[in-house]
């Protein structure tokens, strides 16, 4: 029931974790022979959260935009666990009383699905982002919580190196500047020399909305903008009066809503031309990324991972490759979800680096 549920209140970068954990929940529930991740389905039934009446600007818009099969984006980009999961798999059958660190962990829950019975888990995140993880993953056997930044070279010395050290930071990296990034790795060989990691990030600086919606091949899009709106229909009944009233005042339609209520938008939408609604569309993605700059996600991209093997000779290259790499193109999983996979990985919108430092 509803009042038996934990609220979760987070804000700005550190909301997102929600997104990520709902995201492979759904797709653990929709396409569990691809990926299945039996404590995040757990968690999300515990969780009191809405995305759709998220102070966050355009949260409940940007998390629930679909793909034809009943998948929201956030729920394919998920796809990148199974990804971390096969390398930590493969990196603890060699090294078995190993230390793997999860930093900016959230409510990550990757312990749960490649835990060995021998390794030691460290999850890392801001001390606000610790307590919310304390309150609904209180710390298993052989788990560490680590309450600081990941720019904070504390941490290290909080882990245990004996029998080697593998890392993760799923989507993360990307939130910060080059300098950041670059005096990070110099860190990790600073510290862990010999250790692994593995991250996700972008290879182009266009990572907003839409460049996002650009990601589908063209005939795709309008049934793009369909179910997009759609997803504004159930985030407009939710959301912040706020959050409507910027997306309104957004609009350089010559005529605008004559009320706040759903049926008044829905009424004035479809009184648009063609080609005034391609107008407020456009207007419409301005508005998303002028107001989801708070996120700032494609802050530092990375087209080859042999330039940060350039910034520190101590670090090499293990493996680049593109998110989708070797998942199943299956059946099960809608045209237009197959479609988006194969373009995302012909078009290098998202790679997988595992370096050796």
């Amino acid at each position: 029931m509803q009042h038996d549920k934990v609220k979760v209140e987070l804000s700005g970068v550190s909301e997102t974790l929600l997104f990520c954990l709902f995201g492979r929940a759904k797709l653990s529930e929709e396409y569990s022979s691809l990926f299945y991740d039996a404590k995040a389905v757990e968690l999300v039934e515990k969780i009191d959260y809405d995305p759709l009446a998220s102070d966050m600007p355009f949260a409940g818009i940007l998390f629930n935009t679909p793909c034809k099969g009943n998948l929201s984006l956030f729920s394919l980009w998920s796809l990148r666990a199974k990804q971390f999961d096969d390398k930590i798999r493969a990196y603890i059958a060699e090294h078995p009383h190993a230390s793997v660190i999860s930093l900016a962990a959230g409510l990550d829950t990757t312990f749960y699905r490649v835990d060995n019975g021998l390794i030691h888990w460290y999850d890392l995140d801001l001390p606000d982002v610790i307590n919310v993880r304390r309150q609904l993953l209180p710390e298993p056997h052989r788990v560490t919580y680590i309450a600081k930044s990941l720019f904070d070279p504390s941490w290290c010395k909080e882990v245990t190196t004996e029998d080697g050290v593998f890392i993760m930071a799923g989507g993360v990296l990307p939130f910060f500047e080059k300098p950041q990034v670059k005096q990070f790795f110099s860190t990790l060989a600073d510290n862990f020399p010999g250790g692994e990691i593995i991250f996700d990030a972008p290879s182009k600086l266009d990572n907003n909305v839409m460049a996002l919606i650009e990601q589908f091949p063209q005939e795709q899009r309008r049934a793009v903008q369909t179910a997009l709106m759609d997803t504004i229909k159930g985030w407009w009944e939710k959301a912040p009066q706020e959050q409507k009233d910027t997306l309104i005042a957004a609009l350089k339609t010559q005529t605008k809503p004559k009320g706040k209520e759903w049926s008044d938008f829905k009424t004035w939408w479809n009184q648009l031309s063609d080609k005034e609604k391609e107008g407020a569309w456009n207007d419409f993605i301005a508005s998303f990324d002028k107001n989801f700059e708070q996120v700032s996600w494609g802050r530092w991209t990375l087209k080859d991972a042999n330039e940060i093997a350039k910034w520190d000779s101590r670090i090499t290259v293990i493996d680049q490759f593109p998110l989708y790499r070797n998942i199943s193109r299956h059946p099960s999983l809608s045209a237009d979800i197959r479609q988006f996979m194969d373009y995302s990985d012909k078009s290098g919108g998202s790679n997988i680096i595992h370096l050796r430092v």
